[in-house]
């Protein structure tokens, strides 16, 4: 009997691993179905082994996360993947490398993140990121050539934002919540009309307050994009999400 070809759903994961294990979730959850078959086809690796992306921008780390990552890409292209994602805003930074090494679409979840706020008619964007993709100016970047406006946190609200992604959420402790919105209101003082949730880990926290309208959050951005590129209809996301 012939199997009949669908779109295959490849994910470069384990960066961190609680964040892609909610990525499927998410896909699962949003996916317009009434039986099993009418979800995506999906294989995902999980490598967290794969050094800090963080760490080897910022200089803290001599030891690249690139080949783990094109080393992933290569497997899921040998295994069939169609299209490629991967559910880090950090590694966006190793994107065109990887782009290089494949074949197959590999959206980047900044790019449609930075468009999703200007489809959905939004500003100036407050970035809430990791200090490897604030750095690399990765969101500025594409937040301008959108011709969004955005805005960074000051050195303490960044380090409030690392404690909040690397003391609290990667290491499995509950977020400081009190924390996460100071930062938040922070950027709202910088004039900011949208804040996007630049790390998967802040993801995670949008899942306990149960998603909140004042953040774009990129997990959402990146799932309703695969779920759509593999030619699926999405559902049950948040408002803005209509505009798109």
């Amino acid at each position: 009997m012939e199997i009949k070809k669908r779109p295959l759903l490849g994910i470069i994961g384990g960066l961190g691993p609680m964040a892609s294990a909610y990525f499927y979730e998410l896909i699962t959850a949003h996916t317009k179905a009434s039986r099993d078959q009418d979800h995506i086809d999906i294989i995902l690796s999980s490598r967290a082994s794969t050094p800090d992306r963080t760490a080897y921008i910022t200089g803290k780390s001599w030891e690249s996360p690139l080949p783990y990552m094109v080393q992933d890409a290569k497997r899921l292209e040998v295994y069939g993947a169609d299209i490629i994602v991967i559910p880090c805003n950090t590694a966006h930074y190793f994107l065109d490398e990887i782009r290089r090494v494949t074949d197959v679409r590999v959206p980047s979840i900044i790019e449609e993140t930075a468009a999703f706020v200007k489809k959905a008619g939004y500003k100036k964007a407050g970035i809430m990121a990791t200090a490897g993709t604030v750095s690399s100016g990765s969101y500025q970047k594409v937040l301008e050539d959108e011709g969004v406006e955005w805005a960074v946190p000051d050195k303490e609200h960044q380090q409030y934002l690392h404690e909040l992604i690397y003391d609290d959420v990667k290491s499995g402790r509950e977020p400081d919540l009190e924390k996460f919105y100071k930062i938040a209101r922070h950027l709202q003082d910088k004039g900011c009309d949208k804040l996007i949730l630049g790390c998967t880990e802040l993801s995670l926290i949008n899942k306990i307050i149960g998603g909140d309208p004042l953040f774009a959050d990129s997990l959402e951005v990146l799932a309703y994009t695969a779920i759509t590129e593999c030619g699926s209809t999405p559902c049950g996301f948040p408002k803005d999400f209509k505009n798109i």
